[in-house]
């Protein structure tokens, strides 16, 4: 029999690939298809010449849907998106209204836009509908398949023709109507808002589901690299792109086409391009706009299979689905959630009428718009220690709060179809979930916590959970845990009564020589604002707070032997009690900083070990990771044993190592980067395994 180590054996990850032109590219593929290349005609035709500022006012109304999405995405930035966070804000029935109903909105959208490139490629070719978007279905989910990389490269592609042909559509067709002609509203369309302010906020719910695909990424934020600063920015740029294409494109469509011959338009772009693009030769205008629509519904088509099959995926990890759809393939994709939506579509196009449909999906996007603006009100309100999102929302409580209100608004102005549509896809979800999830599913949502401070009760598997995430988002930095335990300070109290004003002044007294740190921000931070302890493992708890004057973490740590009583409220059996303190920047460096002690406390035989050391090298020790450090004399270590007498900053080492420690005659020595190496010295070094290997060769260091 064969083993398999512990890495084999592990579940596999998504793979951070996306980039932020990704993120720009996938958001922006997402939001062009019949919003701007069919939709345009049905909604002047409810409104008129001020069709334009219905697609300028609900590019403004996306915005608190769109922050909370940043915000939460920036937070918890796991594939499904919006099904991961409805599951941990507002509990697991929540979490599979959001991920099968986001699942069914996004296939049945994907599958409509796929259909709608008919329409354009009608204007040349003489296809069958159905059977074109069968086809291009099974295309885009083969390169689905094979991975997000050759998915996003195909994104970029199609968003960048897309983009470049209609910012020219934009550009020239301004230039050839006029400024005059274009303030000038065409007296055939009527009055200037035709169906008066209701019909015109009418037109605005019926133009606002164009931008709901913005969201859309949040949906594959575990594959986003730097997901705090591309997340937001990619989502702002691109509905900026958006929001002026639409806004602009629109503009030109009234002021070029007649009100019936734009009314009764599928290919309105297309029939203006031809108005005012006439001098190109070939027809080439209007071939470029049809270009530009079919990589607009191909953009859609692609990025709505691989947003549509993360729900599956992190459903079938929470077991709100079978656990083969959370299985990774050979090429880093969740294969089997890829096939399913893949066939999904496929049954969708054969058997439904889409576009009504895919209408009335939209209905329960925007009840989901709202479910979010009220899931980062419930992760705020919460209060947990571990909910460190890279952006925030702006103007809280009060842009989610209308983010709610627009949602819920926009939903009865659609109409009681789409209301009953939406309603009944709730059912269906609550249905599955009361006679499949619920038994399988123990977990609870971060609303929990905000009963807690009603009186009633809390959930602790979110905040293991987000610390969890926090730790993943920056694995890059995983090395920075050791150098703060390496240098941490560690006392043993044998015999005593002690208070959290005692502990306070032990770890004033070795601030400044330990840490260059001013004893008074550890009483302002732990003795003025008493700090609330989480427990690690049994009796060994941890309290941390962040200041912004700190240039590197400060840890502290107290070990309580039998004989010592501690006289701290809310604690009594503890054996050992750590302190915290990080700067602001990098947001979450304090919860990676506890993530790593606390995957070490609750190691086998930690208890026994760390109670058994007998000072303050071997309490060091333990809490390090064997594999990522070594504690040796410069005598066995014959790379730096040449190099004796140097000061530290000209020790030639390995790429990743670090003396981050000397013990010298019995005592504890910081490695400042002035401190000469001598050779009697005892080391503790920092590193990646292979580099601290390196350390015991005679060699020279590799460059």
């Amino acid at each position: 029999m064969t083993g398999t180590t512990d890495a084999e054996s592990a579940p596999k990850k998504l793979q951070k690939s996306m980039k932020l032109f990704d993120v720009y590219a996938m958001a922006t593929g997402a939001m062009f298809s019949s919003g701007l290349f069919l939709l345009p005609g049905i909604a002047a035709s409810y409104t008129g010449n001020s069709v334009y500022l219905a697609y300028f006012f609900a590019g403004f109304l996306i915005l608190p849907a769109m922050f909370c999405m940043a915000e939460l995405s920036t937070a918890m930035p796991k594939s499904g998106g919006t099904y991961f966070f409805l599951d941990r804000a507002l509990g697991p029935m929540m979490g599979t209204i959001g991920g099968l109903g986001s699942w069914v909105a996004v296939v049945f959208k994907s599958a409509f836009a796929l259909v709608g490139m008919g329409a354009y490629l009608g204007l040349y070719l003489d296809l069958p509908f159905t059977v074109t978007a069968i086809v291009l279905t099974l295309v885009f989910g083969l390169i689905n398949l094979v991975g997000a990389k050759e998915t996003s490269l195909l994104q970029r592609v199609l968003v960048t023709v897309l983009v470049v042909i209609l910012s020219a559509f934009v550009l020239i067709g301004l230039i050839s109507v006029g400024p005059e002609q274009i303030v000038r509203p065409d007296p055939d369309y009527g009055p200037y808002f035709s169906s008066g302010l209701i019909g015109f906020i009418s037109t605005i719910g019926l133009v606002f589901v164009s931008y709901a695909g913005l969201t859309k990424v949040a949906s594959v934020a575990e594959e986003i690299e730097n997901p705090e600063r591309n997340i937001p920015l990619g989502m702002t740029l691109s509905l900026l792109t958006a929001t002026a294409i639409y806004t602009l494109g629109t503009l030109i469509l009234v002021t070029v086409l007649e009100p019936q011959e734009l009314f009764n338009s599928l290919t309105p772009v297309a029939d203006a391009g031809g108005k005012f693009l006439s001098w190109l030769p070939y027809d080439l205008g209007v071939v470029l706009i049809v270009i530009s629509a079919i990589a607009a519904f191909a953009s859609t088509g692609n990025a709505g299979i691989m947003s549509a099959s993360r729900y599956p995926f992190a459903m079938g990890k929470d077991k709100l689905l079978p656990a083969s759809f959370s299985q990774v393939g050979r090429f880093g994709t969740p294969a089997n959630a890829i096939i399913v939506t893949t066939l999904a579509m496929i049954v969708v196009l054969v058997i439904f009428d889409v576009a009504s449909v895919a209408k009335l999906a939209s209905a329960f996007q925007l009840l989901l718009f709202g479910l979010i603006c009220i899931a980062v009100i419930v992760m705020r309100e919460a209060r947990i220690d571990s909910y460190k999102p890279g952006f925030r929302v702006p103007l809280y409580p009060w842009m989610p709060v209308a983010g709610v209100l627009i949602a819920f608004w926009l939903i009865i102005e659609m109409g009681i179809l789409a209301i009953g549509f939406t309603g009944m896809m709730v059912i269906g979800c609550v249905l599955w979930y009361q006679f499949y999830a619920s038994k399988v599913t123990p977990r609870r949502g971060a609303i929990f916590h905000v009963h807690e401070r009603l009186g009633r009760q809390r959930y602790e598997g979110i905040e293991h959970e987000l610390m969890t995430i926090i730790h993943d988002r920056t694995q890059a930095q995983n090395l920075s845990y050791e150098t703060v335990v390496a240098r941490s300070a560690m006392t043993d109290l044998k015999i005593g009564k002690y208070t959290l004003v005692d502990l306070i002044k032990f770890m004033g007294d070795r601030a400044e020589s330990r840490f260059n740190l001013d004893p008074g921000v550890l009483d302002e931070r732990f003795g003025q604002r008493p700090p609330r302890f989480q427990l690690l493992q049994e009796g060994f708890a941890i309290a941390y707070r962040s200041d912004e004057r700190l240039e590197e973490p400060a840890l502290f740590v107290f070990r309580f032997s039998d004989r010592a009583v501690l006289d701290i409220e809310g604690l009594s059996d503890e054996h050992t009690l750590v302190f915290l303190l990080t700067p602001k920047e990098p947001v979450g460096l304090d919860l990676r900083i506890v993530g790593h002690l606390a995957e070490v406390a609750q190691g086998e035989g930690f208890a026994q070990r760390w109670l058994a050391a007998e000072d303050e090298k071997e309490l060091n020790e333990i809490l390090m990771r064997d594999d990522h450090f070594i504690h040796a004399p410069v005598k066995d270590l014959p790379l730096i044993a040449r190099q004796i007498g140097r000061p530290i900053h000209e020790i030639e080492l390995p790429a990743s190592c670090l003396i981050v420690m000397i013990e010298r005659e019995g005592d504890l020595v910081i490695a400042k980067p002035t401190e000469d190496v001598r050779a009697d010295d005892l080391l503790a070094i920092i590193g990646e395994p292979d580099d601290l290997g390196l350390l015991m060769q005679a060699e020279s260091v590799p460059a």
